[in-house]
């Protein structure tokens, strides 16, 4: 009778340690390493080779600026409804990561348990301004001591905030702040040229010094996850060889149509770095013809696409592109003015690209409408601050551009190049037409 008693407290001792086992391994953060062999670079995920089909995702409804973040000051059940009604449709078109500002922890977890999608968490790293000694600087000086010390802080809260958080994917530091080295505020301009001057040059060198350490910073309470920093295309890649030794990854915010050219042998050869295309792609509105383009838009996200996937490790070219993170999920209405005319969706090109000729009537016209980059429109807003979303074609598009795994046994280019040559944007504009009515 002992000896019964003793097997079935056994049985119930055995199967709460199982419990607690799988329990402990799911509250665990994953392990996320960069992989460098004959193959060339790619991103582990626990072991696993990881493509990023990433998407830029916030929550900014119709009326509101992206300052407000209001969606995190609401009560979890109306955060919990906003996630849900973003998330099923981000999963359901293969996305696997977001890229995303102030986040608690929490809900990055919840996205990941829920949704299977990680978080790349992101600091602006002074891109629009910085507070220093309660003193709200316009445009941040890197070569200022004090902004140094804020910056680094803000670099160990980060680490020390998010480590342990199940569903992150990495750390990345800034948004294209070599632009913001001559850009006056957060209103999008001409990108500049790159005629430096002395003091430009100063500055460039200080702010890649402070990436540089913030990395560091970041990795001394961190080993599991890691840091990329976020440049705007290619400019100052010498510096960012020169001063950046310790991040494990170059991101690039780049918008050259549709092709990257000789972004990623670039990258490889002059960085020896895995590349990151943390913006790119293409907006819905076509500037020369005054009217929506949702066809154009799909068009030049499945070609950014193809090149990133034709340049994934073991696929002959590059093999250094660890994916990328389409700009952006959702029109954002704020963009243009800032804090004027929240309700209005502008027409306004603020910027030219000559590599998207489709909306140019000639070179050097201005054709990226920042209000217009959402690959799913937005609604009006409800009664309890949410919106629902109308997937575009590129929606429909990149769904099925998510759907090929570029590290699956057997791949090849030839099934890359067929894969994307079966992609019809017209047949996912058939398909948003469709599913709105």
């Amino acid at each position: 009778m002992l000896n019964s008693v003793i097997f079935e407290v056994m049985k119930i001792c055995i199967a709460c340690l199982i419990v607690l086992m799988y329990s402990c391994q799911a509250s665990q953060a994953d392990q996320v390493t960069i992989q460098q062999d004959a193959n060339g670079m790619t991103l582990l995920v626990n072991g696993k080779a990881m493509m990023i089909n990433g998407m830029n995702w916030d929550y900014v409804p119709v009326g509101t600026t992206i300052t407000d973040r209001d969606i995190w000051k609401r009560s979890d059940n109306i955060i919990e409804a906003a996630l849900d009604r973003e998330m099923v449709l981000l999963k359901d078109m293969g996305v696997n990561a977001i890229r995303a500002y102030h986040m608690e922890p929490k809900w990055i977890s919840y996205i990941y348990k829920n949704y299977g999608i990680y978080t790349m968490i992101n600091t602006t790293f002074g891109a629009y301004g910085l507070d220093v000694n309660g003193v709200s600087i316009p445009k941040t000086d890197y070569t200022d001591q004090e902004t140094h010390t804020v910056l680094m802080t803000e670099a160990k809260e980060m680490a020390l905030k998010y480590k342990d958080t199940p569903g992150l994917l990495m750390y990345m530091l800034g948004n294209e702040n070599n632009y913001h080295l001559t850009w006056k505020g957060a209103e999008t301009e001409e990108i500049p040229d790159e005629e430096k001057t002395a003091s430009t040059q100063l500055a460039a060198r200080a702010l890649y010094k402070a990436f540089n350490d913030a990395a560091k910073e970041v990795k001394g309470i961190d080993q599991t996850h890691p840091v990329a920093i976020c440049n705007g295309d290619l400019l100052y890649i010498d510096l960012v060889k020169e001063e950046c030794p310790d991040i494990d990854i170059y991101g690039t915010n780049m918008y050259r149509g549709k092709s990257f050219v000789d972004a990623f042998t670039r990258v490889r050869d002059e960085l020896g770095l895995p590349m990151l295309l943390t913006e790119f792609g293409s907006d819905a509105f076509n500037a020369r013809d005054n009217k929506e383009d949702q066809l154009m838009q799909a068009y030049y996200d499945v070609e950014n696409w193809r090149e990133i996937y034709a340049n994934a490790a073991g696929l002959g070219k590059a093999n250094n592109c660890l994916g990328g993170f389409t700009f952006q999920f959702s029109d954002g209405w704020w963009k243009y003015n800032q804090t004027k005319n929240l309700d209005i969706h502008d027409n306004n090109a603020s910027w030219s690209s000559d590599g998207y000729s489709r909306d140019q009537a000639k070179p050097g016209d201005k054709n990226m409408n920042e209000e217009w980059f959402g690959i799913c429109a937005k609604g009006p807003t409800i009664a309890n601050g949410l919106y629902e979303l109308y997937p575009r074609a590129a929606y429909y598009a990149l769904q099925i551009v998510h759907e090929l795994d570029p590290y699956a046994e057997g791949m090849t280019i030839e099934k890359v190049t067929d894969h994307f040559d079966n992609i019809e944007p017209m047949e996912a504009l058939v398909k948003a037409r469709n599913e709105k009515l």
